[in-house]
């Protein structure tokens, strides 16, 4: 039989669907599977080792390369579709396979196994997803309470990495930029990061190209603070979050891809997107203010202090990393 998997992104969004991913899998086994995605998520989907194929034109530019993809879906015949993405575009995907479209597991109208339960959009992404694959009859004892879905699990991506000779924290300052109420003040994660380091640890910022100008506000204290922004992938924050003493950052993919990766990790989230929905899952701890203007660099060093390794434990600062 061949499956088709339909995600797109974004990357926290993609990080919380490889739970379903994984059991589609595991409820295909000897099928083909192909995933439908785009181009950051390539090198990602393939290291995971649950797909056949991955196909990154997903989200085409201008209607001739839209025709293009729709027509190639249609002559490669799938037998089922997962809709993971059930946006108005992967929806209409299935309108184009229409009269004869394949057995479909998503929101589009007249789909074969349609998710319709009516409180789908207030469950978190991954039971939803859960819920959905239920629906779909291949996760018949899906787990869809509030909280009791699989966490994303990719740290078997980082499984071989060596233990750092120095415990390292990752900070992740940024997001996106047309969403600047979801980041806390640049200024406090420099305080949080010179903190850091007198305590022993050597700090890393990590992010797109994007967050550049922020990473190097906080890179100017100096010694043991290490912009990395822009120079890592997926693939390659993965491994490096795996063997983190403590990640803190905002609510944006990189921190969903870190937490998945086994970091203990801290999230910072405002009144802009609503944890119950879409946090993080795993080692994962949250502050959640209306606004993070009024959260305090003393609030966020004492709950980062909880979540890292105790001394008092023989293990100094870092050490059970």
């Amino acid at each position: 039989m061949k499956i088709l998997v339909i995600k797109l992104g974004a990357l926290g969004d993609f990080v919380q669907a490889t739970v379903a991913m994984k059991r589609i899998r595991e409820a295909h086994p000897d099928d083909r599977i192909t995933l439908l995605t785009t181009p950051p998520f390539e090198a990602l989907a393939k290291a995971t080792g649950w797909f056949d194929a991955v196909d990154t034109d997903g989200r085409p530019n201008g209607w001739w390369a839209t025709w293009q993809m729709l027509r190639r879906l249609k002559r490669a015949n799938y037998d089922r579709v997962y809709d993971l993405q059930t946006s108005s575009r992967s929806s209409s995907y299935f309108q184009f396979l229409r009269p004869h479209p394949p057995a479909w597991s998503g929101i589009a109208r007249g789909a074969s196994h349609p998710h319709a339960n009516p409180n789908r959009d207030l469950m978190h992404t991954v039971e939803r997803q859960a819920d959905q694959l239920k629906y779909a009859g291949v996760w018949p004892d899906a787990p869809t309470e509030p909280g009791t879905a699989p966490n994303p699990d990719l740290s078997f991506l980082a499984a071989d990495e060596p233990a750092p000779e120095k415990p390292y924290v990752l900070l992740i300052p940024g997001g996106s930029a047309h969403r600047l109420d979801k980041r806390w003040p640049g200024g406090r994660y420099a305080q949080l990061a010179r903190h850091l380091r007198d305590e022993g640890y050597e700090v890393l910022i990590v992010g797109g190209p994007q967050e550049k100008p922020v990473a190097e506000e906080i890179a100017r204290i100096g010694r043991g603070i290490r912009d990395m922004t822009g120079k890592t992938d997926f693939l390659q924050l993965a491994r490096l979050a795996s063997r983190a003493a403590l990640a803190i950052g905002n609510d944006t993919g990189p921190t969903h891809l870190i937490a998945a990766a086994g970091a203990p990790t801290l999230v910072l989230f405002s009144q802009a997107s609503d944890p119950t929905l879409c946090a993080p899952r795993g080692k994962v701890r949250i502050l959640h203010r209306d606004s993070l203007e009024t959260l305090s660099v003393k609030e966020v060093m004492e709950t980062a202090e909880a979540m890292l390794p105790s001394p008092s434990r023989g293990e100094g600062p870092g050490m059970g990393v």
